[in-house]
């Protein structure tokens, strides 16, 4: 008996030790770049542009910025495949651009730092715009490293480890940014440009965080030379020129060829004005990423480029996943897609639903960042502990069904009202839940990524996984303002029934093929 209890204390003993490990212990620094512009774009920027007198609906529009990071598929391929010239040399591969993108995020900040958005909303649009497309090419750098820096076996606490530097960072930008603002003049009442310019100037200094790492860590060793994807300066050009058309293409098409507009007319009086706008979305952003690919076909037929190397840019690595997971490909990318929507469809509107219960501004910092944070960076370790040892479907299939729990949790918050208590009940059960499931989920995600198409296949997979909700959380301020913050939890809470249904479908067909 003695024995066995020795045993079992010695493998939960090195299931802690591995986060000593140094490759693990750099996803913390990694984690803090990453999450740090996350609520910049989020919940912090959602109160200065209250205080600015914004309107909800405005503010939760800016959400959409967001969605950078759900089409950052387009363009990994350009960030997996283009030495960038004298920092190629100088840093290698990953590291060249990690400290590009780092680089552009913290002068994104800078400039939404001088801008007044009472004065020009425009400019802290594009601003903010700016800063969604850096943070998530960041973030295609950072997982693409993380993946080829270890073997699977580190990958769960890896992505423990990215989770807790992650809410660290978003720390800095949630509960730091608005101790800061209060700090430097913004106070309850009234509206002080000069605390937000002062606090998103701090904000931009932070990301010498993962820049320092960026310099003091080595190349992957497992990675490839860029000599196996660009041959020559024509080559070169070719790639880059086709990027910025298929870019371009997507970009003008989702401008210029809205039909949300007229579908929304024709469908509100049957579905509710809320849905045909989200409907009429949907529908303009598949047309637009349709035009992108019809164009990238026309190009790579037309001898203007290698279409070999089109091929195994944008091709293979598709290929590569449908040909490794055959008939389950399909359900596993639906679970990619749906898995977070409950989450994020909820985050997006949770500082502005505290903020309408009558919290100051202190207690929001106190109770839903430092506390939160807290919460979250505990569930991601015991997430990361307890997927090596009972394997990462359960504990993804257990972070599901805590995070449909947890979100329901939040009508008795709207119940209750300005309630410090049920404020703190909420939060910990909520950040506990999300720190398991991403733990969880981050390891799935590595799992499923051929180290052949590192950068591009995680990049779809991240990407597939925020498109939905990001875009459904842009409406969120509408949906409240309709049916109300109760109602809203309980739709929040019923998205995320289909990732639980779908988890359990995979389970008992891996199950099944292993008996064969």
């Amino acid at each position: 008996m003695n024995q066995g209890n020795t045993e079992t204390q010695d493998n939960w003993r090195e299931a802690f030790a591995v986060y000593l490990n140094p490759r693990v212990a750099m996803m913390l620094f990694f984690g803090f770049s990453a999450g740090l512009p996350l609520l910049l774009i989020f919940s912090s920027l959602s109160i200065w542009l209250r205080k600015a007198g914004i309107d909800r609906s405005t503010v939760t529009f800016f959400s959409w910025a967001a969605l950078a990071y759900s089409f950052k598929f387009i363009w990994s391929p350009l960030i997996d495949k283009l030495p960038l010239p004298v920092l190629f040399n100088l840093l290698g591969r990953r590291r060249s651009w990690l400290l590009c993108t780092q680089t552009l995020v913290a002068i994104a900040i800078l400039l939404m730092a001088f801008t007044d958005p009472t004065n020009n909303l425009q400019m802290m649009v594009i601003a903010v715009v700016l800063l969604g497309f850096a943070s998530a090419s960041q973030d295609i750098v950072i997982d693409a490293l993380r993946i080829e820096s270890a073997n699977e076996e580190l990958q769960a606490a890896m992505s423990a480890m990215y989770v807790a530097g992650y809410r660290l960072g978003m720390l800095a930008s949630g509960a730091g940014s608005l101790y800061l603002a209060s700090i430097f003049g913004q106070g309850e009442n009234g509206y002080n440009y000069i605390a937000w310019q002062y606090t998103y100037i701090c904000m931009a200094l932070f990301m010498l965080v993962g820049i320092v790492t960026t310099l003091l860590i080595k190349e992957p060793e497992t990675n490839k030379s860029i000599d196996t994807y660009i041959h020559t300066g024509r080559e070169y050009a070719q790639f880059l020129g086709l990027f910025i058309i298929v870019t371009s293409t997507f970009v003008v098409a989702f401008i210029y060829l809205d039909a949300s507009s007229w579908i929304r007319a024709s469908l509100s009086p049957l579905i509710g004005d809320v849905l045909a706008k989200f409907t009429g979305q949907l529908i303009r952003i598949s047309i637009a990423i349709s035009a992108a690919m019809l164009s990238g076909y026309l190009i790579a037929n037309s001898g203007l480029v290698n279409r070999n190397m089109v091929i195994q840019t944008y091709i293979n690595p598709v290929v590569d996943f449908f040909v490794r997971y055959k008939k389950h490909a399909v359900t596993i990318l639906l679970l990619i897609g749906l898995y977070r929507t409950s989450d994020i469809v909820l985050g997006v509107i949770t500082n502005v639903f505290y903020e309408d219960m009558g919290f100051s501004l202190a207690v929001i910092a106190s109770y839903t960042k430092v506390f939160g944070v807290l919460m979250t960076i505990f569930g991601g370790f015991v997430g990361g502990v307890i997927t090596n040892r009972y394997g990462v479907m359960r504990i993804l299939l257990l972070g599901a069904i805590l995070v449909v729990l947890t979100n329901l949790l939040f009508m008795v918050l709207a119940a209750k009202g300005n309630d410090t208590f049920w404020l703190g009940v909420v939060i910990a059960a909520d950040n506990l839940s999300a720190g398991i499931a991403t733990a969880a989920f981050i390891a799935y995600l590595s799992s499923l990524t051929n180290i052949s198409f590192t950068a591009i296949q995680y990049a779809i997979f991240s990407s597939l996984m925020t498109l939905l909700p990001k875009t459904i959380g842009g409406y969120s301020g509408s949906m409240v303002d309709q049916i109300g913050y109760s109602n809203f939890f309980l739709v929040a809470a019923l998205l995320g029934l289909p990732a639980i249904l779908l988890v359990l479908y995979l389970m008992r067909a891996n199950a099944s093929d292993n008996k064969q």
